[in-house]
């Protein structure tokens, strides 16, 4: 066999190097021999290896520029896959199931009404969470684990799916797909907003929606045809769905093709298009909410405008700390937003999104004739928009956000763009040198790999990043200043902790989030859940703030705590798991309560302030006992701070329960050593309050927690004796038979009584302010003349040394009178509660006119009013309650709460909408707008039943 023979093939690569061949041989098929000693040959040949070598780099720099977006996307989401199981479950995602099953009955027909929990749940969308509740009972899924593992790889998905988006758009912006690959690792790389990829089915959708319809829209305002703007619609409806915020994307849409409409647009389109398209898009934008948001079925416009209210001022209060101050989100300081972004988001992107919009100011202001002509410069500076002008309007519109910036999450979109825009004119703007470039691409590529190194060194939690911005090394900082885990998603580092500190043993835990119904059903069986049937070994808790604080007997349960916080702790419930120095400390403390007399005894538990700490001791230990928890309601001295303002969803006129309070809670410890004690702690928060409200509670039946008992307790102040005897004389004393006396001390009335009874502090307080000028009431009590602000004692009030003190803060307008009392028992009037004028209108109406109805009182109606009248009306005669049910012609204009009753209750009592006048006793009670049927009143005594009762038939009778 010739081994010499070879057949005419082209060598490549370094075998060319070595076997260079002569064309003539290799044309003739001929012997190829190593031609080493031929320098000429060898040169060829290195060229040629060379240029190969150069061709390959541009082919694979030309492959990753034409797919670098689906490279690096398809990377994050190979990874979601493997690290998906690894994120806890927020506390929101149950009640968001709830929210969406009550919409899919209502749409499959089995209920009648959409029922939720409170009106405000309406609003929510469910065109993203309705096919995955879908998704899990057509894959058959049981298990809690396995559904949220479902909707985690969902919402990730999504986050995917429009990160290429947002590489697409940038691809579009700067015609440049590297600073394209740029924009889409800035997307993807925002800690925050990567780690609530998998955990936040509410905003992140609502987020990749937005860059979606942003995408889809500069492919319509490029292309400019039907289909497009189609599209569009259906997104921006989709987007609306989710968020009401979306509307901003709707308005922007109409905004431009108006624009495009008046200015003519050069030679663009002509205006019968842009009417058509623009149209389209309305069109379908509108049809796409309709049709996924049920609430709006039976009254669009009504929804739509409810939507709106709750999107600018949510009525969900909760407790937050911002800067170091325990508050109701709805109190929170117009900065708050604009810090939570600044100290939460990485500084280089933060920096290059400060040049990207400064660039885009400078050139707009510069050449402002050439934004709209330049379809770039014009998507520039509505991202632009996208980015201030939602951030603006929850500024001045004093929005109700809380637990960070997540509802505003969406407004990061645009600034990531603008941020690579910054990036763009840097490089543009410096020293036409390769090395600026190089060094400045070095420097944000640094910053990238960092950010990706903190949400590996955070993972699961990076949901929880701070920037260098605020002191991230100081153990317990961050939870002091700031809201850390809203969600408690730390909760399965918990467990965790547990699993590894008692390897191969079965544990009995008691979680305050769910945390256990999470495990994935192998790492389940190591637990059981304390309500099966056991008392707990261990109670898993979290410490948002400096308020919560551990007792004696909690351990660190995270052994990786974040920036040196400590996330989730574990109280050992047993005192056989306590650590030694644990239960020598509760024996200590044990030792000095019971050396002196508690401040309260019930329910078996006697109660000790012993400096900040509440302790509370019962001898026998019952099996009840050890599952209860011990809550205190605590209130500061200034209760104008945090009282609450009236809700979209109360009844007209009517305030809420107003009060200033936060809950903190501990379960029972028991002490085995002690024989059977059972011994809690709950420590008083370290800013001033005047009293606290503490209680026991135990689970019912219906699984809520029953209060066993309830009590309010002074921390005492020195002095306060000495206050009130000051007040006395600072204000006229009360007309005769009141059981309290009134004072008014600066921008407070005070209600005092000596000595006093829980009893006489039970009843509802009611208080109406009439101003010196009606016009600095709220529009809706300006017709009324007054404001109410009704209250309980236990709100404003607190029992010290024997005797009743309730303070009320009053509001800043000049008052001419106040009237106040407890309903049937006591009151105070300096001039009758409603505005004369209102009264005397009413008087002039009825004059000579024969009542709509009679009984006890002549019934009158009036537009969109019912006039009460009773002539010789004496005090006992409105006493006694009265009832208005309203039946309206179409149940449908009920609120879905009342539709199964089939009426509206406006129940009230006489010093709310009524006076005396010229002798007789008025009253005057708006009517609801929707067409009224039929109308019941008359009035009650509690326990008694009805004193007299009338019907009148509305219809036809409405002047």
């Amino acid at each position: 066999m010739d081994n010499t023979r070879r057949h005419p093939v082209e060598l490549t690569g370094w075998r060319r190097l070595l076997y260079p061949v002569s064309r003539p041989a290799a044309a003739r098929g001929g012997n190829e021999f190593p031609l080493c000693y031929n320098p000429g040959l060898m040169m060829e040949a290195l060229s040629r290896t060379l240029s190969d070598r150069a061709r390959g780099r541009r082919a694979g720099r030309n492959f990753l520029m034409a797919y670098g977006g689906w490279l690096v996307c398809g990377l994050f989401l190979l990874l979601g896959l493997f690290t998906a199981g690894d994120y806890g479950i927020n506390q929101d995602e149950p009640l968001q199931r709830l929210i969406t099953l009550g919409n899919l009955n209502y749409i499959s027909g089995n209920t009648d009404t959409l029922e939720v929990r409170f009106p405000s749940d309406l609003t929510y969308g469910v065109s993203f969470e309705l096919p995955l509740l879908l998704g899990e009972r057509a894959l058959g899924l049981r298990h809690p684990y396995h559904i949220h593992l479902l909707r985690v790889l969902a919402t990730h998905l999504l986050f995917i799916i429009g990160a290429y988006c947002c590489y697409r758009l940038a691809c579009r912006l700067f015609n440049n797909r590297w600073l394209a690959l740029f924009a889409l690792l800035l997307f993807l790389l925002h800690p925050r907003i990567y780690a609530h990829s998998f955990v936040n089915s509410k905003d992140l959708p609502f987020l990749s929606m937005v860059v979606i319809a942003l995408y889809i829209l500069e492919r319509a305002l490029r292309r400019d045809t039907l289909g497009t703007f189609l599209l569009l619609g259906v997104a921006v409806g989709i987007a609306t769905n989710l968020r009401i915020m979306g509307v901003t994307l709707f308005i922007a849409v109409i905004a431009m093709r108006a624009a495009d409409l008046w200015g003519g647009n050069g030679g663009g389109p002509p205006r019968k298009h842009i009417l058509l398209t623009g149209g389209l898009f309305a069109l379908a934008a509108g049809l796409t909410l309709y049709v996924l948001t049920p609430y709006y079925w039976n009254n669009p416009l009504e929804g739509l405008i409810h939507s709106l209210r709750v999107g600018a001022n949510h009525p969900t209060w909760v407790d937050t700390v911002f800067q170091g101050e325990a508050l109701l989100s709805y109190l929170a300081p117009p900065h708050y937003l604009p810090t939570w972004f600044l100290i939460t988001t990485p500084p280089f992107i933060l920096l290059l999104g400060v040049v990207g919009i400064a660039a885009l100011a400078v050139r707009g202001l510069s050449r402002p004739g050439a934004v709209w002509g330049n379809a770039r410069l014009r998507l520039s500076f509505l991202l632009l928009a996208c980015f201030l002008l939602p951030a603006l309007a929850v500024i001045l519109l004093g929005s109700n956000i809380y637990s960070g910036w997540r509802q505003m999450y969406f407004i990061y979109v645009p600034f990531g763009l603008l941020a690579a825009g910054g990036l763009y004119w840097l490089a543009a703007a410096g020293p036409r040198r390769t090395g600026w470039r190089v060094g400045l691409y070095g420097v944000v590529g640094l910053g990238l790999a960092l950010t990706a190194l903190q949400i590996a060194q955070l993972h699961p939690l990076s949901n929880l990043y701070f920037n260098f911005l605020v002191d991230r090394t100081t153990p317990d900082y961050l939870g002091s200043r700031y809201s850390m885990d809203y969600w408690k998603l730390a909760a399965p580092q918990g467990m965790e902790y547990l699993q590894a500190r008692h390897p191969g043993e079965r544990l009995a835990a008691q979680a305050s989030h769910r945390a256990i119904a999470l495990l994935s059903p192998a790492e389940r069986r190591r637990f059981t859940i304390a309500a099966a049937g056991r008392d707990p070994d261990y109670h898993l808790t979290d410490q948002p703030g400096e308020d919560y604080r551990p007792d004696l007997a909690f351990n660190s349960g995270y052994s990786h705590p974040v920036y040196n916080n400590r996330l989730i702790t574990v109280k050992p419930l047993d005192s056989a798991r306590m650590e030694s120095a644990a239960v020598t400390a509760y024996t200590e403390l044990y030792r000095q309560a019971r050396s002196r007399e508690p401040g309260k005894r019930a329910a078996g538990y006697d109660l000790y302030l012993n400096g900040r700490d509440v302790v509370f001791i019962k001898e026998r230990c019952e099996a009840g006992d050890r599952g209860g928890k011990f809550r205190l309601r605590v209130y500061p001295p200034d209760p104008q701070r945090r009282v609450q303002p009236p809700s979209p969803e109360s009844r007209p006129g009517r305030l809420p329960a107003m009060g200033s309070y936060d809950d903190y809670s501990n379960s029972g410890v028991l002490l085995r050593q002690l024989g059977e004690v059972c011994l809690a702690v709950v420590r008083l928060p370290d800013r001033p309050i005047t009293h606290f409200l503490a209680g026991f509670y135990r689970g019912s039946a219906g699984g809520g927690p029953q209060p066993v008992w309830v009590g309010l307790h002074s921390v005492a102040r020195p002095g306060w004796a000495a206050a009130i005897d000051a007040l006395r004389g600072h204000y006229p004393g009360p007309t005769a038979g009141a059981a309290f006396d009134l004072f008014r001390e600066g921008g407070r009335l005070i209600y005092y009584r000596q000595p006093c009874r829980p009893a006489d502090a039970a009843p509802e307080f009611y208080l109406h302010i009439i101003p010196v000028n009606a016009a600095a009431l709220p529009a809706e009590r300006q017709p009324y003349g007054f404001a109410n602000r009704d209250f309980r004692f236990d709100r404003h009030g607190v029992y010290f040394e024997g005797q009743c003190l309730v303070t009320m803060p009053l509001p800043d307008y000049p008052i001419a009178a106040i009237r106040t009392g407890q309903a049937g028992l006591w009151q105070y009037a300096g001039q009758p509660p409603v505005a004369p004028g209102v009264l005397e209108t009413a008087a002039a109406f009825i004059a000579n006119r024969q009542p709509d109805a009679q009984a006890d009182f002549d019934l009158y109606l009036w537009d969109k009013e019912l006039i009460y009248r009773r002539e010789s009306c004496a005090a006992a005669d409105t006493a006694a309650g009265f009832f208005l049910h309203i039946t309206p012609q179409d149940a449908a204009d009920l609120p879905s709460e009342r539709r199964t009753h089939g009426f509206d209750n406006r129940d009230f009592s006489f010093d709310q909408w009524g006076g005396y006048f010229d002798g007789q006793c008025l009253a005057v009670v708006p009517l609801p707008d929707y067409p009224i049927a039929v109308l019941h009143t008359g009035q009650y005594v509690a326990g008694q039943g009805r004193l007299w009762t009338a019907e009148l038939a509305v219809e036809g009778q409405r002047r």
